[in-house]
């Protein structure tokens, strides 16, 4: 039996369409005949092959280990339709989605349940092929989230854009509960981190973005303010906002001006997490980050826990699902596209 997917073959061009045989699972494999996956930032950057260090350097995705011809997406919902022989129990035809975030399963960081820092990581989409396809092979069934009854278009973005801000609000602490959290970047990412706070019980968020759309978009999310990021004074606009300066900063943009903007809105012991991956660097002086002092921090993706909590507090209506735009998979290509020339609002998921 045939499946199609749509590949990175070639840096930079348009995604291929393929076709070739459906994977057979093998020992602990399972296979999911997809229902739903994501398109994120990250797999622009797969289709680019690089990410920028700033001051003209890149890191060459070669150099990660990762491979062309590549199927993207890693956030993937979808129908369980066969398992390997070694796979245990199970459930045939069952909704799910897969956390994405594979490692070795041996190292330190496997070990204490953080396979999205493994050294050798096996992510789908990244390392193995990913969701813009019919089917895709998952590795073990215990990477796989049931459902329950919500929708796989709706839930296959908690697999990244959901766990990524969970992580990364979750290293606040008991912030979340003292003031708002500045939550830079109004896409997918900065939509999901307000309905995140809103689940955790936290004072809420202010956003920071240079688009108008989103500012509006956040705001009828449930954002506390929205701030232009290109306004001449948003740092202090930042700082009135919050009462004197920011405790807790989420960069969901991860760029030069974003970072610069976070550490200048700071309050005395400010905490700045960045999750973003745009690029760029910054100068730092050294004695401002013990006299403030400043708490500087990166954050990457989320556990295999933090899904499967996401997915419960969906279920359990503590949280909505992302807001996404369905699009058929032969659209991958223009989705991508939109994504790239920031046009698209929330999430946009492909649907074989």
């Amino acid at each position: 039996m045939q499946m199609q997917c749509y590949c990175v073959t070639h840096h930079g061009q348009p995604l291929e369409r393929v076709e070739k045989a459906v994977p057979q699972p093998q020992r602990t494999e399972v296979l999911l005949r997809v229902k739903a996956a994501g398109l994120c930032h990250s797999d622009l950057h797969i289709w680019e092959g690089y990410y920028d260090l700033g001051g003209g350097k890149k890191l060459s995705l070669a150099d990660r280990g990762i491979r062309l011809p590549l199927t993207p997406s890693h956030e993937i919902a979808g129908e369980i339709v066969e398992a390997g022989p070694d796979a245990g129990d199970v459930e045939i035809g069952a909704l799910v989605v897969a956390h994405p975030w594979i490692g070795c399963g041996e190292c330190a960081a496997c070990q204490r349940g953080e396979e999205n820092l493994c050294v050798q990581p096996q992510s789908l989409g990244i390392m193995r092929d990913g969701g813009f396809a019919d089917y895709v092979l998952v590795p073990h069934p215990r990477y796989l989230v049931n459902l329950g009854g919500l929708d796989p278009a709706r839930v296959a973005p908690l697999a990244c854009a959901g766990e990524t801000t969970y992580s990364a609000l979750k290293k606040f602490g008991a912030r979340i509960h003292e003031g708002p959290v500045v939550v830079i970047g109004a896409g997918g990412l900065g939509l999901m981190a307000i309905e995140v706070l809103k689940a955790l019980g936290g004072h809420g968020a202010i956003v920071v973005d240079v688009d108008a759309g989103k500012r509006d978009a956040a705001l009828k999310a449930g954002a506390l303010a929205a701030i232009d990021a290109r306004a001449p004074d948003a740092a202090k606009q930042i700082v009135d906002a919050t009462g004197g300066g920011a405790r807790a900063v989420l960069d969901l943009v991860g760029a030069t001006p974003t970072v610069t903007l976070a550490l200048d809105s700071c309050a005395r012991g400010g905490h700045v997490v960045i999750v973003g991956l745009m690029g760029g660097d910054i100068t730092l002086s050294l004695p401002v980050i013990p006299m403030r002092p400043l708490k500087i921090e990166g954050s990457y993706v989320g556990t295999l826990d933090d899904l499967r909590e996401l997915v419960a507090l969906t279920r359990d209506g503590k949280m909505k699902p992302p807001v996404v735009t369905s699009r058929p998979l032969a659209e991958a290509n223009d989705a991508l596209q939109a994504l790239l020339h920031g046009k698209v609002v929330g999430r946009t998921v492909l649907v074989p």
